[in-house]
């Protein structure tokens, strides 16, 4: 199981997107995005109880599954998660090369 992000630093809300799994970050629109450059920025507090609260609404209503908190820092190159695991899940996938075609086909075909 994943741990809660810490409290303190930068946060974004990642999930996984209910038709196709691809993980996706919350935009400040109320959208999701494949590209965590796009996420909304939070800090702890009213506005990330609220983006959470949209996050369960969303997964009620089956768009996403489960999202939740990750921790990230802001660099020049736009925000990047602290923890390893979620480094990953932010590059679309394993540290090995595999299945960048479906991903590519997958991502045109149902947009963000």
């Amino acid at each position: 199981m994943f741990k809660e992000a810490k409290q303190g630093a930068p946060k974004v809300i990642t999930s996984n997107r209910l038709g196709d799994g691809l993980v996706v970050f919350l935009t400040a629109d109320g959208g999701w995005s494949l590209n965590i450059a796009d996420a909304r920025l939070l800090q702890d507090g009213p506005d990330l109880d609220e983006a959470l609260a949209y996050g369960k609404a969303q997964h009620d209503a089956q768009v996403v599954i489960d999202p939740y908190a990750i921790a990230i820092e802001e660099t020049d190159g736009g925000p990047v998660p602290t923890r390893l695991r979620e480094r990953i899940r932010a590059d679309r996938g394993p540290t090995v090369p595999y299945g960048e075609a479906e991903r590519t086909m997958l991502a045109g075909r149902s947009g963000a």
